[in-house]
């Protein structure tokens, strides 16, 4: 079973073939192209009204889905999703001594597969802004859970060894602005992970992934659970997908809030990992000491 989840999870293009997306640091855009969105996809009119009801409709979603949030990551990661959370971490380069921050942490998955690895609980910290989903973390972990949102980290400037965004990229208000913020409060030479389901390019694929997320998975929550909110978060799970901005325009994004060495990596045509790091503090050239041309008195002062 591992094997083939491992198969599966390798780098892929459509036809199966290794991909690997590296762009170069400040890249600079053509003249004349069209302007990135802010938001990860245009408002969704069948869930809320207009980009002032996206947050709270998304806190309203997860607060009521809470308690079967991790039903829903089971049924959708097929049982793998702790061993790829740990297998991701560790290769965006998490190691033992290092602080994390989890963007988006919900019931804190990312967050206890960062604690197998760091094996200190004062290392890692979580926040998200769905007080239900953090009621639900604190039940399975003994780190700090902050209530706030990705695009106003209340934490000081390089702050944090390595950032993780799990698959809440898309219920960000404002992309570049995010990736700002991550950028702060990253330490020089920290890296930032982010998790996505991407919308699958083949026809088939793309069918499978919205067949299971549109009926099938909220058959199987519903029957288990007996509550209609899972079906309402897995459908727009899907639609966020089918709309959300391209892992070209997402790369873009990072480059532009300063990011260097940034990577898209596609695994099984659908699970994207990006990864970006913060530029190493340039050091500042010492100047040579110079005599000071005033006269210095017989006690040591200046005269």
């Amino acid at each position: 079973m591992r094997r083939l989840a491992d198969q599966a999870l390798r780098p892929s293009n459509e036809d199966g073939t290794c991909r690997t997306l590296r762009r170069p640091h400040g890249r600079v855009e053509p003249h004349g192209s069209p302007p990135l969105p802010r938001a990860p996809h245009p408002v969704l009119g069948r869930y809320y009204a207009g980009s002032r009801g996206r947050a709270p409709f998304v806190d309203w979603l997860f607060d009521a889905t809470a308690p079967r949030y991790e039903l829903v990551c089971r049924l959708l990661s097929f049982g793998s999703g702790a061993w790829y959370r740990r297998s991701a971490l560790r290769r965006a380069g998490l190691a033992e001594g290092m602080t994390l921050l989890d963007i988006g942490a919900g019931t804190g998955l990312v967050a206890r597969a960062a604690l197998d690895i760091l094996r200190r609980s004062g290392s890692v910290i979580g926040l998200d802004p769905s007080a239900g989903m953090l009621r639900e973390a604190r039940k399975a972990l003994a780190v700090p859970l902050v209530q706030g949102r990705g695009e106003h980290l209340p934490f000081r400037d390089d702050r944090f060894h390595m950032l993780t965004i799990a698959y809440a990229l898309r219920h960000l208000p404002d992309l570049r602005g995010a990736f700002a913020e991550c950028l702060r409060v990253l330490k020089p030479g920290g890296s930032l992970l982010v998790l996505e389901i991407s919308r699958p390019s083949g026809a088939v694929r793309r069918w499978l992934l919205r067949s299971y997320l549109r009926r099938i998975l909220p058959l199987i929550a519903t029957v288990q659970e007996g509550r209609g909110e899972v079906g309402l978060l897995t459908r727009y799970y899907w639609d966020t997908i089918e709309h959300c901005v391209s892992a070209p325009t997402i790369v873009k994004c990072l480059e532009l809030a300063g990011f260097a060495r940034v990577e898209h990596r596609l695994y099984g045509g659908c699970i994207s990992e990006y990864v970006g790091v913060k530029p190493a503090a340039r050091m500042r050239p010492r100047r040579r000491a110079t005599r000071s041309r005033r006269r210095v008195s017989s006690s040591g002062a200046p005269g």
